[in-house]
């Protein structure tokens, strides 16, 4: 096939980064703040190599790379593709521009205290991809991380968009609500996904344009809360794991999760709890509780296992 001049030059336009060097007002971590977003360690759309950081993006001008790395106060951002320009102009809220911790009062616990001490850098990621987070957040649903990597790894790589330039592995754009809308039902089943979180991903992809805009839009996390809740199959665990990733909600608390009411039990009491133990417990930091959370997480502190890590049922073959 021969190219014409125009295609030609756009082609090779898309080959070509664009960079950006981004000063954050505070202090960055960039591994803590952004690395959150990765789903296991073969996950297409986001790659921590090293001090770098991957990003494969979807844009409305097509698919995008972004190579992120951080030294010297400041933040250094490459990307290639057509959508390369707009994903350069995400980086601010990728490093938590929009993330205000002024309201967070860490000396309320001394654990916590200490943790924000030491990671004084940590802060709230915000994507705006939020169908993105949507879909993602319903994969896993009532299943272990393990199935739920592996069933974003295998749909994503085959029905996402590979994205350009040189990245360490292939990597792949999620899929755009309307190719979600699509999947025939075998490659759900193949990716191991139960037929209760495929089809809410296919109704949801339904809404999926208008319910980013809506989410978007929405003037606080309540009402984002009730958008998001309105899906068929979309219950308050699905919605605060989306806004977590897609818009760095600093109150959000996936309640119904299975180890996060034990973890934040055991971290601040010592002991473990149930979901209404642990809404109490983060009570006081009305509004930034999710930043308590990843408090909790930075510690490094976990409870001990109670029992065999469980072995997941392989329903591919039936």
């Amino acid at each position: 096939m021969t190219l014409t001049a125009d295609a030609a030059a756009a082609d090779a336009a898309s080959d070509t980064p664009l960079e950006t060097e981004y000063r954050p007002p505070h202090e960055l971590d960039l591994i803590r703040t952004i690395g959150m977003l990765r789903r296991g360690g073969t996950d297409p759309t986001t790659i921590i190599d090293g001090p770098v950081i991957w990003r494969a993006v979807r844009t409305p001008l097509g698919p995008a790379t972004l190579a992120l790395r951080s030294a010297g106060g400041r933040v250094t951002a490459t990307a290639w593709g057509p959508g390369a320009a707009l994903a350069l102009d995400r980086v601010p809220d990728l490093c938590g521009a929009r993330d205000d911790p002024a309201d967070f009062d860490a000396s309320r616990h001394p654990l916590i205290a200490e943790v924000a001490r030491r990671n004084p850098g940590l802060r709230l990621t915000r994507t705006d991809e939020v169908f993105d987070a949507l879909a993602c957040a319903i994969l896993e649903q009532k299943v272990t991380s393990m199935q739920a990597f592996g069933a974003w790894r295998f749909l994503v790589s085959r029905y996402g968009e590979r994205s350009p330039g040189p990245t360490p592995r292939p990597m792949f754009a999620a899929p755009a609500a309307s190719v979600w809308r699509t999947i025939p039902s075998w490659s759900y089943h193949r990716a191991a996904v139960e037929p209760p979180q495929s089809k809410t991903i296919v109704r949801s992809a339904e809404r999926g344009d208008r319910i980013e805009r809506a989410v978007l839009a929405a003037a606080d996390g309540a009402h984002r809360e009730r958008i998001l809740t309105s899906l068929p199959g979309v219950g308050p665990w699905t919605s605060a794991e989306t806004r977590i990733r897609a818009l760095g909600d600093p109150d959000a608390v996936s309640v119904g999760d299975y180890h996060l009411a034990h973890e934040v039990g055991f971290v601040l009491t010592g002991t473990r709890t149930d979901d209404d133990g642990m809404l109490e417990l983060l009570a006081p930091w009305a509004g930034q509780r999710q930043r308590v959370i990843r408090m909790i997480f930075a510690s490094g502190i976990r409870e001990p296992r109670r029992g065999p890590r469980l072995a997941p049922e392989n329903h591919r073959d039936r």
